[in-house]
């Protein structure tokens, strides 16, 4: 296994990461090295970064790991990185977390602590058999549930899968809004225009509530807006915006990737909390990408109520510590 990080490290391995990646069975936009880049760059500090790389016969891989001390994790964090993972060959996992312990231990490695590890991972299954096999200590513990749904046809299939409760509050919150003069629906993609609504989404984001204001360091603020950017060069990003009367009310960040949709932030005016602005700015993002055709829709850890008042089914996370030595 090689170490191959250096300021260059990103574009020289750009190609054999997304090779990896498009096999990997967890393939998410987190683990885009795009995002991981602009990670590094924005929120980074404090930590030393390592990208591992074992190409020895058919194992092929890459551990994209940071380090604090003596202790490894995934590179980005659980603020910002709903979903990690390992970038391995189907089927090569074993050969993988062997060289990848070797490498730990020759390295005065003392835990590896890896966060949002999704449930149908081989990570959550193959690393701790290879580690207790060294006699190492393994502990799986569940992080967060990651509420989903598969989306059907149409927007009428949808509906008639809510439940009876859920269905006639959202028809007549829709309703109470269609009273409401200068309502517009925008849906923004294109880089040029995602950079300049920036500034509105992340005023919406502030104005949601107390814990997003104080999340929105400094640091985060351009974390989001490169992250928007580049995703938005790459045919990834959708910003969706509710207006009334010129004003936006609220905002939706979400990612397009494969067949899924993956709602990452939102935001709105509590002062029109009545005509749930929010809540209905993510149906719309719903509704819209059952007409793209989009099979998955992804509300992202957390396990808040309008989740479900939408059709969210819960899957799940998992941290997975390993003490070597």
């Amino acid at each position: 296994m090689t170490e191959i990080f250096s300021e260059r490290s990103f574009d020289d391995i750009s190609e054999t990461w997304s090779r990896l990646l498009s096999k990997t069975a967890t393939n998410t936009p987190f683990q885009l090295i795009e995002f991981l880049e602009v990670w590094f760059t924005e929120l980074g500090y404090g930590s030393d970064t390592h990208i591992l790389h074992t190409e020895a016969g058919s194992i092929d891989g890459i551990a994209p790991l940071r380090s604090q001390g003596q202790s490894f994790t995934f590179l980005g964090d659980q603020d910002v990185c709903d979903f990690a993972d390992f970038l391995i060959t189907p089927g090569e996992e074993i050969g993988f977390f062997k060289v990848l312990l070797d490498y730990l231990s020759a390295n005065e490695c003392n835990s590896l602590k890896l966060f949002s590890v999704p449930e149908e991972s081989l990570t959550l299954t193959i690393l701790p058999i290879v580690a207790r096999e060294r006699g190492y200590k393994v502990k799986a513990c569940i992080s967060d549930v990651v509420p989903g749904m598969r989306l059907p046809d149409t927007w009428a299939q949808f509906l008639s899968g809510l439940s009876k409760k859920n269905r006639h509050e959202l028809k007549r919150k829709f309703r109470r809004l269609e009273t409401v003069e200068g309502v517009v629906w925008l849906e923004l993609t294109q880089p040029d225009e995602v950079q300049f609504a920036m500034d509105d989404f992340l005023k919406l984001l502030r104005l949601s509530g107390q814990h997003k204001d104080e999340f929105l360091t400094p640091h985060r603020d351009r974390f989001f807006r490169q992250v928007a950017y580049r995703f938005a060069l790459n045919g990834f990003l959708k910003l969706f915006f509710l207006e009334i009367e010129g004003q936006k009310v609220a905002g939706v960040m979400c990612f397009d990737y494969g067949n899924s949709r993956f709602l990452y932030n939102s935001g709105y005016n509590p002062a029109l909390g009545y005509y749930s602005v929010g809540l209905l700015l993510k149906a719309f993002s719903i509704q819209n990408a059952i007409e793209a055709g989009l099979k998955y829709y992804d509300f992202l850890r957390g396990d808040e109520p309008y989740k479900y008042d939408l059709g969210g089914i819960d899957r799940r996370v998992f941290n997975l510590d390993v003490e070597i030595g």
